[in-house]
């Protein structure tokens, strides 16, 4: 589903062949990976063409999401595929949001992170909502300019303490609506169907393949 926008119509196919992965997070290009298997394109991140960081000025997932792939696309003449996404809590006014990563530091110890919202939503006084929901927006530029936007989203609650090790991210305090263990607890393959990356790419497969 497109969230925040109404996203085109696809208008161009991916073809076959090497496509960046426009991010240096171990956890995201593996789950990008494995997401991209079973359609003849063969990724390669960013970090392993040493492509630099671009800093992330958007306002919007979509819109750092876009900074992102361009970037990529123009500095390798590749199609590059980028993913912005985040946790919104809702007694925190959706933080951290588009800001999920730097809620971590400079070294982006989600550790860190996910203690951070805990002692906020702490302090937001016992009755505060534990409501959170994940943001994928994905966002596809080719050399020439153009690009392809889809977003996902999946509601759940925060628990505490994090539980399980299997996830990256904020992924061992969430726990999708409907189940009972955490994104950190539940097998790989499992996320890869229900998460907020699964549902964008839902959306990207049928539109580009």
């Amino acid at each position: 589903m497109n969230l925040d926008f109404p996203g085109p119509q696809a208008v161009r196919k991916l073809r076959p062949g090497r496509l960046v992965i426009a991010s240096h997070n171990p956890g995201k290009v593996r789950e990008i990976r494995a997401l991209l298997g079973p359609h003849g394109v063969e990724p390669v991140s960013a970090a392993e063409l040493d492509l630099p960081e671009p800093e992330e000025t958007g306002t919007t997932f979509v819109a750092n999401a876009e900074l992102k792939a361009r970037a990529a696309a123009d500095l390798s003449g590749l199609p590059a595929l980028a993913d912005d996404s985040g946790l919104c809590v809702a007694a925190l006014n959706g933080d951290p949001g588009i800001f999920s990563a730097r809620w971590g530091g400079e070294e982006k110890d989600f550790d860190l992170a996910m203690r951070r919202v805990e002692d906020a939503l702490a302090a937001a006084g016992p009755d505060a909502s534990r409501d959170a929901h994940f943001v994928c927006a994905l966002a596809l530029a080719w050399p020439d300019g153009h690009v392809e936007w889809f977003e996902g989203r999946v509601d759940g609650t925060l628990v505490w303490p994090p539980r399980g090790a299997r996830g990256f991210g904020y992924d061992p305090m969430f726990v999708l609506n409907g189940m009972t263990e955490s994104f950190g607890e539940i097998d790989p393959d499992h996320k890869h169907s229900v998460s907020h990356r699964a549902r964008a790419f839902e959306q990207l497969v049928a539109a580009l393949f």
